[in-house]
């Protein structure tokens, strides 16, 4: 630990001798404004095509930009393309680019230069995420694109034209542009580094990447050439970005209430009651040095189980059964779970799959699961295991960070007949596993890769089996699939969120899910941090944040 606190302070005093080493433009180094946070999940990959989890999400959005954006209310706003026109069958979208954006400056480029963003840029960096052969976790958002030939039909009239025409009209494509996946890159980076572009990103986002020591620290730098500006000052504000990775939550917590990580999201067990009271507001004794800010966000924290009897893991398990499902989800108190574990942070799972806020969610209470243990042993009799009798064991598998919501569960339903064993498992070994369906029951989640309910209700649309789509649990139903097909191509909205709110409650009843919560955002911030927004994807924007410069006497 020594050791690696003592590189951490040699990386942090690299970065300040490479921002005071630019001249006279930075002539003092204490005016330097870095934001600070830690990464306690790590990062795989600066690749957007690899930007599949938020800790990846998070830093590309840094040094990557797209065609469109989303704001914090979600609307979709400009970003490479200044305006855009949808034809009248909702078909064709043609995006006119802004002639100011450049990539960063790069080797790849003759004399170390930058260059214009054209429109040929998207056709080649949206035709490699969907080339087979790259692999990439993204390829699916295409997969409504029209064919040309052997090709996907991404067309460039010109360098400032860019046309996407679509088999189906499909009302939320234009959000879901604003993912990572589809940032822009430029073909000479990637043909230079190869499978190795992960680590050497060039984008035309605001910030570039400086330092990468894969586990423990990357620093990255104000991109002198973003073309965004706020009332005519240039962005970002920011000088440079620092993330560190250490692992344990309670060391980083630690971190941050000595003042040395400027930002952190979300809370954790080991310091959820230092920082917060029952009520889930700050601790009164933080309130000098700290800033919450919290809001709603679109992530459903659920337990999945796997429904495919085709699987081995199924075969023999009793979770196949419907009953057995629906007994778990009567068999424990989320409200009492909320309360007292999570101190009131996010809202009892007691509705749908589809988080509240978005169309086709449930605002009556009458799609999900509450507490009823009478219920739930009565279920499990109908299926043959009255007062648990003769119920195999069920293992649960989670990480440590959900082990006191998982014990909770574990507690309560045992006491209905279950016998419920929990398996503590890596975040990145469960995601595999999960991935791959190769557990049987697990702790999961769901954040919104654009704000429509499409996008949680794909996770059970038979043709997105895992590992090929997100479909973990390997639900099947002709009805869902019928109606899912259906919604895809209603462009009426009130008509769309009705097809949603049919598959919510046939996805309830048939349980291949849990629904425990549904998240809230919830940040701290040092005060001398301003700018930094609050928006329901959690999505982390640091174009506008500025930093204030606290000079030590």
């Amino acid at each position: 630990m020594k050791n690696q606190h003592f590189l951490y302070v040699c990386l942090a005093a690299m970065l300040l001798m490479q921002l005071c080493s630019c001249g006279s433009k930075f002539p003092d180094v204490s005016q330097k404004t870095v934001f600070r946070y830690n990464e306690s999940a790590g990062i795989t990959s600066l690749d957007p095509a690899f930007a599949r989890n938020q800790a990846n999400i998070w830093a590309v959005n840094q040094l990557f930009c797209g065609l469109v954006q989303l704001d914090d209310s979600l609307k979709v706003k400009p970003s490479i393309a200044n305006s855009w026109e949808i034809s009248p069958d909702g078909l064709v979208y043609t995006f006119h680019l802004r002639s100011d954006v450049l990539f960063q400056n790069s080797e790849v480029f003759p004399g170390g230069k930058s260059r214009t963003v054209i429109a040929p840029d998207f056709v080649y960096s949206f035709n490699r995420v969907t080339d087979s052969t790259l692999a990439s976790p993204g390829a699916w958002v295409f997969s409504n694109v029209a064919r040309k030939g052997s090709y996907i039909a991404f067309e460039a009239p010109n360098d400032s034209s860019f046309v996407i025409k679509l088999k189906n009209p499909f009302p939320p494509f234009l959000s879901l542009l604003s993912m990572q996946y589809c940032s822009v890159v430029p073909k000479e980076a990637v043909l230079k580094y190869g499978n190795d572009f992960r680590r050497h990103p060039v984008g035309a986002g605001p910030f570039v990447l400086k330092l990468w020591k894969e586990g423990v620290k990357l620093v990255l730098v104000r991109n002198e050439h973003f073309f965004e500006r706020e009332n005519g000052h240039p962005l970002p504000y920011l000088d440079a970005i620092a993330i560190s990775f250490i692992i344990d939550k309670q060391a980083a917590f630690l971190e941050f209430v000595k003042g040395n990580l400027d930002f952190m999201s979300g809370i954790d067990a080991s310091y959820k009651d230092e920082m917060l009271t029952t009520d889930g507001k700050l601790n009164p004794g933080y309130s000098k040095g700290v800033r919450l800010l919290t809001g709603q966000y679109l992530n459903t924290e659920y337990l999945g189980i796997q429904v495919d009897t085709n699987l081995a893991i199924v075969q023999l398990s009793p979770l196949r059964m419907k009953k057995v499902r629906q007994a778990i989800n009567y068999g424990f108190d989320r409200r009492r779970m909320m309360r007292y574990l999570r101190n009131k942070i996010g809202v009892p799972g007691t509705g749908g799959f589809i988080p509240l806020g978005l169309g086709g969610s449930d605002t009556s209470g009458k799609t999900g699961y509450g507490y009823d243990p009478v219920k739930a042993a009565a279920l499990l009799s109908e299926a043959g295991f009255p007062n648990g009798k003769g119920l195999p064991p069920v293992t649960l598998t989670t990480n440590a960070s959900y082990l006191d919501l998982c014990k909770y569960m574990q507690s309560q339903l045992n006491e209905i007949g279950f016998d419920i064993r929990i398996d503590v498992t890596p975040p990145a070994t469960l995601r595999e596993m999960i991935a791959q369906a190769k557990v049987n029951f697990f702790r999961g989640s769901w954040i919104a890769d654009y704000p429509d309910a499409e996008n949680y209700l794909s996770l059970f649309y038979s043709g997105n089996f895992c590992p090929d789509g997100p479909n973990n649990t390997h639900f099947s139903n002709n009805e869902f699939d019928r109606l899912y097909e259906k919604s895809r191509q209603e462009t009426n909205d009130a008509c769309r969120y009705e097809y949603y709110r049919q598959m919510d409650q046939l996805l309830m009843e048939e349980s291949p899910v849990v629904v425990l919560y549904y998240d809230q955002v919830l940040r701290f911030t040092r005060q001398n941090i301003h700018g930094l927004g609050c928006n329901p994807m959690n999505l982390l924007s640091l174009i506008r944040v500025k930093k204030d410069v606290i000079v030590k006497k």
